[in-house]
């Protein structure tokens, strides 16, 4: 009975003053709407920069680095034992990329279970010719089929057909800066200038557009089988293999031990994309950093009013002790009117983000750099929400804890006597 009779006078509490309690909820809304809003859109904005690197990056890397002898000759002589060795000009130990074996080390991955896909490729560098003029590129001979399952390839084919590039022989496909360069279309020939000094003619059949134009400005992509023609290389000639994980978080393990088991460098997505991961949790951060400093500040807001309340109603506070409230009722009765501001502006604040979210997403964005995306991104995560109503609540319950600890302590001897 007695928590029922608590909550009809915090409800007339409320509505004795409901200009000032609008207001205070009025901030906790705006406050939610901002962080649900900015968080969703930053988020998002994440996710379309991890889909640009990290659906086109493996998650291990193999391949094979040309490095220097670490066994000089001098270390042979045993009277400079001891001595600091000072070497230049030091040649190389493997002036091979080929990865040794590569139809057994494919054979073994696959049985992992901690792979989701494999994708073998070939990079060289080439030279593009235009008239008398040469430009300088690279050449990726891909397997076409697993390119795009495990990276998303015919995403990035802006014009033409990815499936050409299977299907119709010595075909490439180039980035559209390069293409733009050299003047060709759809459907024209391009030359092809390998180390060695040999021309190859190349059917153009799409056009591949990244979102960074100094790789759309010198990449051409042809099929796995291509590259080795025109390398002079055998079918089972492969550079790179690419290893695509259930779960990215293992690739740091997983490389340290491809690289022991195979003898080949390995690199992880972690270590190849380090600063830009992160650049993508200090943008999250901010993002919740300020939308706690919103929720903050109307946590003040709330304080403040509860305070005047307590000031202005301090009869009526002193009338329940005296008609047998506790000071644990009173200071009941304060954080229900807390909370109940924090519910209200929160939940309104809630759908108010969700519309804003709405409405960012439904604006246009279009650039050349960025084909494939057509508005703003924003990430609809239903955590945002659920962390959004929390913070509204704890911040309030804060905020009208120390006026509810103030009016409990209310003696009301004290004030009636003062009457």
């Amino acid at each position: 009975m007695k928590s029922r009779l608590s909550i009809d006078i915090a409800k007339s509490l409320l509505m004795a003053r409901w200009r000032q309690t609008l207001v205070a909820a009025i901030g906790v809304t705006f406050s939610i709407m901002m962080f649900i809003a900015l968080l969703g859109f930053m988020t998002g904005l994440n996710i379309m920069l991890d889909d640009l690197f990290v659906n086109r990056t493996p998650h291990v890397r193999l391949y094979n680095e040309i490095e220097q002898n670490p066994n000089q000759p001098i270390k042979n002589v045993t009277i400079y034992n001891g001595y600091y060795h000072f070497i230049s000009s030091v040649k190389a130990s493997n002036s091979r990329e080929q990865i040794y074996n590569s139809a057994a080390i494919i054979h073994t991955i696959q049985k992992d279970k901690r792979v989701l896909g494999i994708a073998p490729k070939i990079t060289t560098p080439a030279f593009f010719t235009e008239g008398s003029a040469r430009i300088s590129g690279v050449i990726n001979g891909i397997d076409v089929q697993e390119e795009n399952r495990l990276f998303h390839f015919y995403d990035y084919i802006t014009s033409g057909s990815g499936t050409d590039l299977k299907v119709v022989p010595n075909s490439i496909v180039l980035g559209k800066v390069l293409a733009e360069e050299l003047l060709v279309y759809i459907g024209d020939l391009v030359y092809v200038t390998t180390s060695t000094g040999e021309v190859f003619p190349l059917k153009l059949v799409g056009l591949y557009e990244s979102g960074i134009r100094d790789y759309d400005k010198v990449q051409g992509f042809t099929s796995i089988t291509t590259a080795q023609k025109i390398l002079g290389k055998p079918a089972n000639y492969v550079t790179d293999i690419q290893v695509k994980l259930n779960d990215i978080e293992q690739a740091p393990g997983v490389a340290k031990e491809y690289s022991h088991l195979f003898g080949t460098q390995a690199v992880d997505i972690q270590t190849a994309n380090a600063e830009f991961e992160t650049g993508s949790f200090i943008r999250t951060l901010i993002s919740y950093v300020v939308g706690i400093t919103l929720l903050i500040v109307a946590g003040f807001g709330i304080y403040n009013i509860l305070n005047m309340m307590i000031y202005e109603k301090m009869d009526s506070i002193a009338i329940l002790k005296a008609t047998g409230f506790s000071g644990r009722d009173v200071k009941k009765i304060f954080l229900m009117i807390a909370i109940s501001i924090g519910l209200f502006g929160g939940t309104v604040g809630l759908f108010l983000g969700y519309l804003l979210s709405l409405l960012i997403d439904a604006v246009p964005f279009k650039t050349a750099s960025l084909p494939t995306i057509e508005t703003y991104p924003v990430n609809y995560n239903p955590l945002f929400y659920c962390i959004g109503i929390v913070f509204s609540l704890v911040t309030t319950y804060l905020a009208g804890l120390f006026p509810a600890a103030k009016a409990s302590k209310v003696d009301p001897v004290i004030i009636i006597r003062g009457k």
